[in-house]
């Protein structure tokens, strides 16, 4: 997600900062980051389905619709290929197919017509944690209290504005190398242009200017991931209403900043820019904080992540237009209320796009949604009659199923299983998310309202279980037992449908809990895990233990199938 900053007028401070579940706006000078910590479903394809008959079933709000592979296409396939795999985008989706396809002994090729990594490594999530590891350890020695209790002693910390930012820059650039040293050390070729689809299993591609180049392969993955895209009304000047890309270069840091949106990109903003200094003001368009991550981990980490800050916030606002300063004059901001549209004085979000104009989806017969190309639940591409576009794959930010760089890697492992002879569904329901601030929140499937709606449907019982970091030893070693895990699941069967955590580390304890997920062990089952004390995963070595589940419950075999999303 990218951000936009602005100086606002006509608000008691003098900056107003955005997010919500794409990029966040932000008053004043550049402000960075773009996080590819967002979790969202751009359009809905959901609960697909295969049959041997090669036809693919799937809903759209509600509404079913049969699509049957056809061979129908422009042009005709060549005999011959130059590649096993193409891969157009070298971000970490791109990257994670690459690799698998090598370990599977496909001839591959990846084409990059920017630099390798994508936006998460140069632009959101590599660059932004740099800037997050910096303000934890600022929030942690200006903390006078924590300090004490450790007993330790610190004078006042302090920073440096370039030198954080060249750490960010700095990491960003070695991850961009590690990535493009890996693929040249398996054998992967990667190709510099831009890369267009001109026919069947056939790309072009090359540098503007030059001659173009023609390759073919027996498949092809889009993987172009997204761009920043500004909405109409918000005119980005580069200086005082930009987009994350330009603040990435953390030229200031502002005394106020207004961020739109109190999503993941919002939330990660706030922690970064109170900690070294800045007073943040958020802008939500919902009527609540933290829309998307459930209720109760939302009003805990609101007590803790915002209330004590240097943080107010509007709700059910968003603007209609930004102008940048000129002349003199401040950033205008014209807001209105979310719900009945009538003029206040607050702001709106910029949204994610995908890139995939130029990719020459025509020219396969197929029309993006809203930007997005339409894919079933094994990331193949369908064309506008409805049918699959043979040897024709599209994964991570460009098909909108979850804007997230390790989806989008799992998606491309997922489809070289497909081509290489194993059919492979992925479980989107098991990937998990994070919210990088101080402390973390990370989750994984459904928050507890949508486990209840679901059950509701389907007729059965849900129960909650919920340990706290208070009485975890090693937390309270570190002086840190703020924190909640919270178990969703079903009593009957002992299903996992949902783990949530807000506390230290939450990020990389949630990983447990999703490869349960995605292997569909039960509770019943894991409760006899053995976790290393003292350890911060006996956090949801409680958890699960202190889930109840009925004794007619089966202890074999895998749960459910697996769940596209």
């Amino acid at each position: 997600m990218h951000s936009i900053c602005f100086q606002a007028t006509g608000v008691p401070r003098s900056n107003y900062i955005f997010d919500s579940c794409s990029p966040a706006l932000a008053i004043s000078k550049p402000i960075n980051l773009r996080f590819c910590g967002l979790r969202k479903e751009a359009f809905g394809f959901s609960g697909l389905t295969h049959s041997s008959s090669g036809r693919v079933r799937f809903s759209s709000r509600g509404h079913s619709k049969k699509v049957s592979a056809s061979a129908e296409s422009n042009g005709s396939p060549p005999k011959s290929f130059d590649y096993d795999l193409i891969i157009i985008g070298a971000g970490v989706g791109g990257h994670g197919a690459a690799l698998h396809a090598v370990e599977k002994g496909l001839k591959t090729a990846i084409i990059e017509g920017d630099v390798v990594g994508g936006t998460c490594v140069n632009r959101g999530c590599v660059p932004s944690k740099a800037l997050l590891a910096v303000s934890g350890k600022m929030r942690e020695l200006q903390s006078e209290h924590h300090m004490k209790a450790l007993g330790l002693q610190v004078s006042a910390a302090g920073y440096d504005r370039q030198g954080v930012a060249d750490h960010a820059n700095n990491l960003a650039s070695k991850i961009r190398s590690n990535l493009t040293n890996s693929m040249k050390a398996l054998g992967v070729d990667i190709l510099t242009g831009v890369g267009t689809i001109v026919g069947p299993q056939k790309v072009k591609y090359g540098k503007v200017g030059f001659p173009d180049n023609i390759v073919t392969a027996k498949n092809i993955i889009i993987a172009t991931g997204s761009v920043p895209f500004v909405p109409k009304g918000i005119e980005v000047d580069g200086k005082t209403v930009i987009t994350s890309d330009h603040a990435l270069k953390l030229e200031s840091v502002p005394d106020w900043i207004a961020i739109v949106g109190s999503g993941y990109i919002g939330l990660e903003f706030s922690d970064v820019y109170t900690a070294l200094g800045s007073e943040v003001t958020f802008i939500e368009a919902l009527d609540q904080l933290m829309p998307g991550f459930d209720p109760e981990i939302g009003k805990l980490a609101q007590r803790v992540l915002i209330n004590p800050r240097k943080i107010d916030y509007h709700t059910g606002v968003f603007a209609t237009k930004i102008t940048p300063a000129k002349d003199g004059k401040p950033v205008i901001i014209e807001l209105i209320d979310a719900k009945t549209k009538e003029p206040k004085d607050t702001l709106e979000v910029c949204p994610l796009a995908p890139f995939t104009n130029g990719l020459g989806l025509e020219n396969v017969n197929v029309v993006t949604q809203r930007g997005f190309v339409p894919v079933d639940e094994r990331m193949r591409v369908i064309d506008t009659n409805g049918n699959l576009v043979p040897h024709l794959y599209c994964i991570g930010d460009a098909n909108g199923k979850m804007m997230l760089a390790h989806a989008a890697s799992a998606q491309g492992i997922s489809v070289v299983e497909q081509v290489t002879g194993r059919d492979h569904v992925l479980n989107h329901l098991s990937i998990p998310a994070a919210c990088f601030t101080h402390p973390e929140i990370s989750m994984v499937g459904l928050t507890e309202p949508q486990a209840r709606e679901k059950a509701q449907k389907e007729g059965f019982e849900v129960g909650v279980a919920k340990t706290s970091f208070k009485a975890n030893t090693k937390a309270l070693a570190e002086n840190e037992g703020e924190g909640l895990a919270k178990l969703i699941y079903r009593p009957d069967n002992g299903e996992i449908l949902g783990v949530h955590i807000f506390g230290l580390h939450a990020a990389d304890l949630i990983h447990e809990a999703s490869n349960a997920i995605a292997l569909g062990t039960r509770i019943q089952d894991i409760k006899f895990a053995v976790h290393a004390h003292p350890t911060l995963s006996e956090v949801l070595d409680e958890l699960f233990k202190s889930a109840k589940v009925k004794a007619a419950a089966l202890s074999h075999g895998p749960v459910s199938e697996p769940v596209a999303v």
